[in-house]
């Protein structure tokens, strides 16, 4: 089974737990903070590996985390960072946040990683907040947890030559003539599902991969048909063959045809008119595409071949062409990227938000969520350096403009506290 998108969950792994732990030696007299820092918890790691040409093995496993880092341990032993969780997935993977539809990777070289959910950093042991007024803290921190979003994947195949033609103009004949590929061939519409990939071999040893991209229509840009499933696999395509049925088997006209074709592709993606390109004017076994031929030659000139997919006619010089329309486009074994991935800028979170449901206050935001998620409550200096820190953040002057009352409840996450003065 053929599969191009996918839906999934990653999960970066949760920072160890720093410690609070004091020196015990001998000679040592004052001892001293010796509490370690926890570990990084593992990245979630994306791979390209030509190995895989599709996206089904997310299909059933749409979960993904990463292990999370070691605790601290005394005599400033820092706990050991979590295993990165490496996920494969084919080339030509474009890999986007579902919630923002941010481009994270677009991956399309073999062996190109990118980290798609990072791990949390580990938590500070008490030896890292000694200082020259509190020689002997009692503090450490939780880790961070680490990174956790979901991702929707698409796979646009790799290809240096795409077929491009309406349904029955006869494509998969066409790859299954100058490949290995074998793809359902019928005489009905639509027959193709999916994208085919075959190896093409010319007369010098050479080789190039061709696809075959199910039938398009018009309106195929706004989704009529396959269309709006299967364009997006033209894109990687750096030679374009349009596939005619010069016979007019199905009613239609074929220089009508070409123009649909070419309209299509220009109205789902702009630059896809620059692309090298050859008119493939298929089914010359039958009388009718003879009778077509003197003005496909007017209309097209060099551009157009005529060929037989059915009996092979054609089909030789038809290789050596594509292959040097391969040469002339340049540099044909660099990936083909097509869009950019989203640079991460610093930016300042805003600290928090305060919402009142209920009765209830509640607290939201990056760094308030933060703070509560690394601050170890069953210590009472930590406590103590939580309600000094969310005083500096502003919270409790926020809250009163909001009308807090002694005993009313304020909720952060999991953290429910009664606000008292």
């Amino acid at each position: 089974m053929f599969v191009d998108q996918a839906k999934i969950y990653v999960k970066g792994g949760d920072g160890g737990n720093g410690i609070v732990a004091f020196r015990r030696e001998k000679y040592v007299p004052m001892g001293g903070p010796s509490g370690g820092d926890g570990g990084r918890g593992g990245h979630v790691i994306f791979q390209a590996d030509e190995g895989l040409r599709t996206l089904m093995d997310f299909k059933y496993k749409k979960h993904f985390k990463a292990s999370r880092g070691s605790h601290g341990g005394g005599k400033n032993m820092h706990g050991a960072s979590g295993e990165d969780l490496l996920v494969k997935v084919p080339p030509g993977t474009l890999v986007k946040d579902l919630d923002t539809g941010d481009i994270l990777a677009d991956l399309v070289a073999h062996g190109q990683r990118q980290i798609v959910a990072g791990g949390g950093r580990g938590g500070r042991g008490n030896a890292r907040f000694a200082n020259p007024t509190n020689k002997a803290p009692s503090i450490s921190e939780n880790g961070a947890p680490g990174e956790e979003r979901w991702l929707l994947l698409e796979l646009k195949v790799l290809a240096d030559v795409g077929l491009v033609g309406f349904p029955n103009a006869g494509k998969s004949t066409l790859i299954s003539r100058i490949s290995a590929a074998r793809p359902k061939i019928a005489d009905y519409p639509f027959t193709t599902l999916t994208p085919n990939l075959g190896v093409v071999q010319t007369r010098d040893g050479e080789s190039f991969v061709v696809a075959d991209i199910p039938g398009l229509i018009e309106g195929a840009h706004e989704g009529a048909g396959l269309g709006h499933d299967f364009l997006r696999h033209v894109e990687r395509t750096r030679v374009l063959l349009f596939v005619l049925d010069a016979a007019q088997t199905e009613g239609r006209d074929v220089l009508e045809d070409y123009e649909v074709l070419r309209r299509e592709l220009v109205r789902y993606q702009s630059k896809l008119a620059d692309r090298p390109y050859l008119v493939v004017a298929n089914k010359m076994d039958l009388p009718e595409a003879r009778q077509n031929l003197e003005r496909l030659s007017k209309q097209f000139g060099e551009k157009l071949l005529p060929i037989s997919a059915a009996t092979g006619e054609g089909i030789e010089l038809l290789i050596e062409r594509a292959r040097a329309l391969l040469d002339e486009a340049g540099q044909q074994s660099e990936p083909v990227y097509t869009e950019t991935p989203v640079t991460r800028r610093f930016q300042a979170d805003e600290a928090f938000k305060i919402a009142i449901v209920n009765g209830v206050f509640e607290v939201s935001g990056k760094r308030i969520e933060r703070l509560v998620s690394m601050t170890n409550f069953n210590s009472d200096e930590s406590l103590q350096r939580f309600q000094q820190t969310i005083k500096y953040m502003g919270l409790e002057e926020a809250l009163k403009a909001r009308g807090i009352k002694p005993g009313d409840t304020v909720r952060i996450n999991e953290l429910v506290l009664e606000y008292s003065e």
